[in-house]
């Protein structure tokens, strides 16, 4: 499909470089490219929610959460 992009100009260097790498056209080195995006977006976990407070969650964990990991936790980070 023939279609007309704005491109910044970083990205069209690139793509430039790019194409001329693998010697194609800038068209089929954008849409490589662009496949390659959202391939790995598709692979890519899911974004987490925000916390809707200031304390973040712990990871799932097989085993209870005590009093000693949290202190080994404040530690790890210094507080």
């Amino acid at each position: 499909m023939r279609t007309t992009l704005a491109l910044d100009d970083d990205v069209l260097a690139f793509v430039r470089a790019h194409a001329r790498r693998e010697r194609i056209s800038i068209g089929e080195a954008v849409s490589r490219l662009a496949r390659n995006g959202i391939q790995a977006e598709s692979r890519a976990p899911a974004l987490r929610a925000r916390p809707k407070s200031r304390f973040a969650l712990l990871p799932a964990r097989d085993e209870a959460v005590t009093s000693e990991h949290v202190r080994a936790m404040l530690e790890q980070e210094g507080i």
